[in-house]
């Protein structure tokens, strides 16, 4: 059976494999990648955050897929869809969208790709009636992804998050209703 969940013109999103782990780790446990994210990760925190993830797809049938190159099956990082758990009781929940890509292919076109993909999937696969990215407002280049998406930022939604220093609160919120996505998709 075919882990591959979406695929787009150069991606496939797909479910974990063991064999993730290393180049994982090796390519996107930097610090440029890690800067807006608490900073780099040691691989015990690492292997909890797998084991979370594995567990969104287990309880959601969605989660964040790793995303791999078709052209020469190299893994880029991930992006997909979890229920919010952040400490913010409006979103608790809710549909998320999120992506952590490795620096080098950075500026190509890839985390739009990928998150069109997984925010079709999520309202017409999952049915999701919004859909939230959650940010710090020095990660111009998120906020930017989810400003190309149609996401708009909902200040009323940002939220203080103890479990970050001080550079990296708030945390702002953005959102896209379905109907607004399907709406400029037609």
């Amino acid at each position: 059976m075919s882990d591959i969940v979406l695929e787009t013109e150069r991606l496939y999103l797909r479910n974990w494999r063991e064999s993730d782990i290393e180049p994982f780790m090796e390519h996107l446990n930097t610090p440029k990648v890690m800067r807006w994210l608490g900073g780099l990760q040691t691989r015990e925190k690492f292997l909890a955050a797998v084991e979370r993830i594995k567990g969104y797809h287990r309880d959601f049938g969605h989660t964040f897929w790793i995303v791999e190159r078709k052209s020469d099956g190299a893994l880029l990082g991930f992006c997909g869809l979890k229920r919010v758990n952040a400490p913010q009781p409006k979103l608790t929940g809710a549909f998320e969208i999120g992506w952590r890509l490795r620096e080098d292919v950075w500026g190509q076109g890839y985390a739009k790709e990928a998150a069109t993909a997984a925010l079709d999937a999520a309202f017409t696969r999952h049915k999701a009636p919004f859909v939230v990215a959650l940010t710090v407002a020095g990660n111009e280049s998120s906020w930017g992804l989810m400003k190309r998406l149609g996401m708009t930022h909902r200040p009323e939604l940002d939220f203080h998050d103890p479990n970050y220093d001080n550079d990296l609160n708030p945390t702002i919120v953005y959102r896209i209703e379905a109907q607004d996505w399907l709406t400029a998709k037609d």
